[in-house]
């Protein structure tokens, strides 16, 4: 199986949120600041390696909560 992280909303998404092509294991690679985005969707698609291969999908939201006001 590949595991791959589409269709960020916002685009600046890619920047902060990596998605392990292997495990699918889901990692900040950045600092998420609520005062600039609340909420990031995307997309984790999984492939195998069939033939033909076949895929899933699953979206995913991640809600930055603002604990220091």
């Amino acid at each position: 199986m590949t595991y791959t992280g589409t269709n960020f909303i916002p685009p600046s998404g890619r920047d902060v949120i990596s998605v392990n092509p292997k495990t699918g294991e889901v990692r900040l690679t950045g600092a998420l600041d609520f005062e600039e985005v609340s909420i990031f969707n995307f997309r984790i698609e999984a492939k195998d390696q069939g033939t033909p291969p076949q895929s899933g999908h699953c979206k995913v939201v991640v809600e930055v909560l603002d604990v220091n006001d």
